[in-house]
């Protein structure tokens, strides 16, 4: 089994509001390894982006880290300063963004916003960097790159904009690429594409990625490993196969019961979680899926379970887990198709 390339232990990230401190992420743990694609999936609002963009030091100003440590190379990117994360973000560790119209600066020409890491990480020449776009944008399958180079954002369609903001994320080789819901807004055809080029260009670089998504086909396409967050805590990890599979969290099995099957009946309805995600503000004690449990036991809503070890690789945050608690058979279905 390859190493582990990032390693996030009992992060805790709390935004200053005026209501005190608002904590998103609690308590996450996960690791990465070489050449691998981790799933982070979960619901809006579950602390999915909060904490890939700590691994990138890119949250708001009014964000304090708590506790917690992010380990990349033996090293705690946590402790770097702002100067030190720059020498890193772009060149060791990319992100694409959510939204590429967003992410683009729509005053700039596609590109001089791919040179721009090219120079400043790689210190090629202006020519240099130049011959380098093109060659990116032709990886990334925009036809006519050296024309299209010298055009604006508004000049591309919403999955070509994607594609821009793919090859700027890859201009400098990263070590690590964070995707943060890279094929929101795009038609399934063009999301076809932009998962097979990530797949391909994974398989030549063994880069590594993170993938932020809450489309579990996508996940189902891409992930090797997925971890299930909530309320900004990690309810469930392990394999895409166990995720999907042999799901052990309530809540997983909400996910994989909310979603549409192929051999589903044109009058068969879906079963949607009920109730609402929870005001992080107002958990305090408990297991913060408690108030939407169907299996909810007393000890649930007065403390949080440990995480239970299922196998090596798949572990679950349940007090279903426990040798005292009744014995709950997942809804049929899920382990019959997986998807």
């Amino acid at each position: 089994m390859s190493e582990n390339i990032l390693s996030v232990k009992d992060l805790e990230v709390s935004f200053q509001t005026y209501k005190g401190n608002l904590k998103a992420v609690r308590g996450v743990s996960f690791d990465l390894k070489k050449g691998e694609t981790l799933a982070i999936i979960g619901e809006s609002g579950s602390g999915k982006s909060v904490t890939a963009k700590s691994i990138m030091k890119l949250l708001p100003k009014k964000t304090v880290i708590n506790q917690g440590s992010i380990m990349y190379k033996d090293k705690d990117l946590l402790a770097y300063t702002y100067k030190e994360i720059e020498k890193i973000r772009g060149r060791e560790i990319s992100m694409v963004f959510q939204d590429p119209m967003t992410a683009l600066n729509p005053t700039m020409k596609i590109g001089k916003q791919v040179m721009e890491g090219l120079r400043k990480h790689q210190r090629l020449s202006k020519k240099e960097a130049r011959r380098r776009a093109i060659q990116l944008l032709e990886l990334v399958g925009i036809p006519n790159a050296e024309k299209r180079l010298d055009g604006f954002p508004h000049e591309f369609s919403g999955g070509m904009r994607q594609r821009v903001v793919i090859a700027i994320a890859l201009a400098c080789n990263p070590e690590i690429l964070i995707a943060d819901e890279p094929t929101t807004a795009l038609d399934v055809t063009i999301q076809a594409q932009i998962l097979e080029l990530m797949k391909d260009i994974q398989k030549e670089s063994k880069t590594s990625i993170i993938l932020i998504t809450h489309d579990l086909g996508v996940v189902a396409n891409m992930a090797d490993r997925v971890a299930v967050m909530y309320a900004g805590e990690v309810m469930e990890t392990g394999t895409a196969n166990e995720i999907f599979y042999n799901p052990r969290h309530p809540y997983t099995w909400g996910l994989l019961q909310s979603m549409p099957k192929i051999n589903q009946g044109e009058h068969q309805r879906l079963i949607p979680i009920a109730g609402s995600p929870p005001d992080v503000n107002l958990i305090h004690d408990g297991c913060p899926f408690a108030a939407r449990c169907p299996y909810v036991m007393k000890v649930c809503h007065h403390h949080n379970p440990a995480q239970t070890q299922e196998s090596e690789t798949h572990s679950v945050a349940c007090w279903l887990q426990d040798i005292k608690a009744p014995e709950i058979k997942q809804p049929a279905g899920i382990k019959s198709d997986g998807s």
